[in-house]
């Protein structure tokens, strides 16, 4: 398994900056304005993902926060790595933390109604499946009574592009605690859904 190296950024669309994230970085610590830069490049993947953890009204704040704080810190970033957003999603993952209880409600209250768009896209992997029978309450169910370390590295690899790798960076632990986390939590859901394991990746791969 190998971390991602600058060489590895994913590409970037036709008539913006080419350079990579910690090019960007590197470069805003003299020039301020270019750290905007990231926030075009990140800022929508990262808020739906706050949008799928807490729902949609502290989303923007945290997105903003976790900017915020990236900006801050930007002398301490480690310029090996070309992908920032291991690095920003460890910030916007702390953040999450801090609400926790809204979090397990969301889930808490779709377990007890069906109706919620926080597990979209766990449904979204398995089509029906997962609606038919109640499985998406008891999936829902069973995402709150995750220890929050499981949940959170969990959802980073299942709801992200990170690769475990990333995950591990981002969470700032090794990549064996990433895959026992996923493994455990995966466990856990299979037990609660049956034979349906919405949360299947491919772990063949450098994920």
């Amino acid at each position: 398994m190998r971390q991602k190296s600058r060489t590895d950024a994913p590409p970037r669309p036709a008539g913006v900056e080419t350079a990579d994230d910690a090019t960007v970085i590197e470069r805003s610590r003299h020039e301020p304005e270019r750290f905007a830069t990231l926030f075009t490049r990140h800022a929508p993947a990262l808020k739906r993902y706050v949008i799928r953890r807490l729902g949609l009204d502290p989303a923007e704040d945290i997105v903003a926060e976790t900017f915020a704080t990236a900006f801050q810190h930007r002398e301490s970033y480690d310029l090996a790595y070309g992908d920032a957003r291991p690095w920003l999603y460890g910030i916007a993952t702390n953040l999450i933390g801090r609400h926790r209880r809204r979090e397990i409600g969301l889930y808490r209250a779709l377990s007890r109604t069906g109706a919620d768009s926080v597990i979209e896209p766990f449904t979204d992997e398995v089509d029906q499946r997962v609606a038919a029978g109640g499985a998406r309450r008891r999936l829902a169910a069973a995402l709150a009574g995750l220890p929050r370390g499981h949940r959170d590295t969990l959802l980073l690899v299942t709801w992200t592009d990170l690769t475990y790798e990333q995950a591990a960076q981002a969470l700032g632990v090794p990549v064996g605690t990433v895959r026992s986390r996923v493994n455990r939590a995966r466990s856990k859901l299979r037990r609660v859904l049956g034979d349906i394991d919405p949360t299947a990746t491919d772990e063949g791969t450098d994920r």
